[in-house]
Parts: structure tokens; sequence; C-alpha cells
């Protein structure tokens, strides 16, 4: 069951409440989901239940985790289901993406765990400015005064909290604590903080700003390339070339695709657990360390599949 499911929801079992999200409730069932993301299914009509697997995977978005280091100075501090990497310097610290509103203490209680101050965090960064990803950033920006440093093409979607963005800016449910950007950012363009430089590629088309970060560490001595790709898939009820949800659209993921394939990956962290086999490379680490990460092949993979 398992395996034909995955085929059915492949390769983006991730996007937002997945391929016209439902909720067991709809059918008079009890949903079992966490408060938030059974408030987002119940705000769009379904014609039947969501799939119990697909629940499993919508609950791990605000199922707290052990934190982890991956890879020289990058921390895994996210939830089960959703990617939040905490990137540490000597001159303080990157958080890269966050979660659903309701995960801000557990992801800060992660940081906080594995050592690390979240007051030291210096620069707030997303790969997309939809509630999974940005949810959390007003909490951390009000905790830490970071610069929040966003792709010019998501600013106002994360300044109104989702209410305009091009799929669902009429659906309360999707909306979350909005954030002023401090800086605007273009495809192309640097964030350096201390030791670690981290690269902007514009890959739109998810959301007109989503972003791709790139960078290099350095653990054991060798060098990797680590990709943050931003997420490349078509959400539901977005549309691409008929009444297309923004103008441009399709030519966006067009680009995007191209952008993304010329990237060297090393090591590639999505913003969605499941999509890079977080928990099986996670127990692949306990023996044989960083090398369980290194996965250029899956990257191109993933691409392919997207």
């Amino acid at each position: 069951m398992r395996a034909r499911f995955s085929a059915l929801i492949s390769p983006a079992p991730w996007i937002l409440l997945a391929i016209g999200l439902a909720v067991a409730a709809s059918a008079g069932q009890e949903s079992s989901l966490p408060r938030d993301l059974e408030a987002m299914g119940n705000s769009l009509t379904a014609t039947r239940p969501l799939p119990s697997e697909l629940v499993g995977i919508l609950k791990t978005w605000t199922e707290p985790t052990e934190p982890l280091k991956i890879v020289g100075p990058i921390y895994f501090v996210g939830t089960r289901g959703l990617g939040a990497y905490l990137i540490t310097t000597p001159a303080g610290h990157i958080l890269l993406d966050g979660g659903m509103p309701s995960s801000a203490k557990d992801l800060e209680a992660s940081i906080r765990q594995l050592g690390f101050k979240p007051e030291d965090i210096r620069i707030l960064l997303i790969t997309n400015a939809r509630i999974d990803h940005a949810g959390t950033t007003a909490y951390f920006k009000r905790l830490t005064d970071a610069q929040v440093a966003v792709m010019a093409r998501d600013v106002d979607q994360l300044r109104t909290g989702g209410k305009t963005d091009p799929v669902y800016s009429t659906v309360p449910a999707f909306y979350f604590p909005p954030v002023r950007a401090d800086r605007v950012l273009k495809d192309g363009d640097t964030v350096t903080l201390g030791n670690v430089t981290m690269t902007a590629r514009l890959t739109a088309g998810h959301t007109p700003g989503c972003t791709t970060w790139i960078t290099s560490v350095v653990d054991g001595g060798t060098k990797y390339s680590v990709v943050f790709p931003g997420s490349s898939n078509v959400n539901p009820g977005a549309q691409l070339v008929v009444n297309p949800s923004y103008q441009g659209i399709a030519d966006d993921f067009r680009k995007s695709f191209v952008v993304l394939a010329s990237v060297k990956a090393d090591i590639w962290l999505a913003a969605h657990t499941e999509v890079f086999g977080f928990e099986e490379k996670r127990a692949g680490a306990m023996k044989h360390g960083v090398a369980a990460w290194v996965d250029p092949e899956g990257y191109k993979r993933y691409l392919a599949a997207s």
C-alpha cells in the first residue's frame, strides 16, 4: 500500500495539503490532524476523505523531532516533516526556513538543545513565503531582531502573511504572522555572515519568489557543496496556462528547472523531509557520518521526477 500510494503522490507529496487536500472530517470522520492543519483542510472543498497515509504525512509537519548536526556548521532543527536549518558561525547564526506557526517553540527548543542560543541568530532566510516555511519567521524576528532577507518577488507575500498569495490569497487558513523584509534580494545575491556565504537563486513557480539557497562548507577537511532547493511542485489550485495564477508562472517553472539542473549538489536538504529521505539518511549517519548525507544522484533523480 505504501509503495502504491508513494507512486500516486510522487514526486511531490509535500505540496500544500497535497492533491486537492481534504480532511477525514469532511466525510464525518475524525481527522486527528493538528488544529492549524485541520483548519487549512476545512477551508477547502473535498469530494473524498484525505487518505490516511497523507494524514500521517501532514501530522509530521508539526511533530517535534530530535535536532542533529548534518555537515560542518549546518544543523537540522525542524519538525519531522518540515525542514528548518541552523547554520552557525562565529559571528552569529543563520536560520533557514521554519515551519507551521504552532511549531515556533519547538524549533526554539531544538536550537537550545543543540547548545546554541536562538538569540544569536542574525539572519532569517526562507525558501518561499508560505505558512509551512515562513510560519515561524515572525516569532524568530521578535525573539532575535535578526535581518530578514527575502527574494523580491516574495516580499509582499511575506509582508501580508500570505494575503497576496497568487493561489491562496482568499483562504484565511493559509495566512501566517506577517513579516517585513529588512533586505530585498535578487537572483544571484549573496548573504554572508562570519565564514558562511549563502547564494540566493530565484527558482520561481511554486511561489513568485521561491528561492534555492546554495553554500559550501568544510567538514573533516572535505569541502561539500550544499543545496537547499526551493520547492518545485505545482500546488493544488495553481494554474499554469489557462487563467494563470500569475503572469509568467509557466515560464518561471521552465527557467527554474534549468537553474536547478545547473547546480552541483553534494548534499541537498529540502524544505520537506520526505523529499530527500531525511529519516533514512539520519539513520545512515549514525554509522557513516557525513557520508550518509552525500547524495548527488538523489538530487538528479529528484529533479527528473519533478
